[in-house]
């Protein structure tokens, strides 16, 4: 996985920058941990990897161009699963998957940081 990998990660890094905060720090960090974890993937298991990642990043994409032109009234990042492509799964992928879930539904501790703050030990 070389040249084309590269390019596909940081679209996908971009992408994320129209997303809500909280996405973007777990998207960014999720696309980050797959992309290193498959450096030396194999030549047919690479191009499936980047297959499903150039599908993600066309989908995210064109959900962020309908939130821009307010196509509609609530917008949801992201597809539903079907059983049929969880079936296809690997028992891997659905630990990651659960990892994934439980990390996104968790509630998140606001923090304010002011610029003129100053940091007291």
């Amino acid at each position: 996985m070389a040249g084309g990998a590269l390019g596909l990660y940081r679209r996908i890094l971009l992408l994320h920058r129209a997303l809500p905060p909280a996405l973007r720090a777990l998207g960014d960090r999720y696309v980050k941990e797959e992309f290193r974890k498959h450096k030396a993937a194999g030549p047919a298991e690479a191009q499936r990897f980047l297959r499903e990642w150039e599908n993600y990043a066309a989908l995210i994409e064109q959900q962020i161009n309908e939130e821009k032109q307010k196509l509609r009234a609530e917008t949801v990042y992201g597809m539903r699963l079907t059983e049929e492509k969880l079936n296809d799964f690997r028992d891997e992928q659905i630990g990651q998957l659960k990892e994934l879930m439980d990390e996104a539904t968790k509630p998140h501790k606001k923090i304010s940081v002011s610029k003129n703050s100053e940091h007291k030990t």
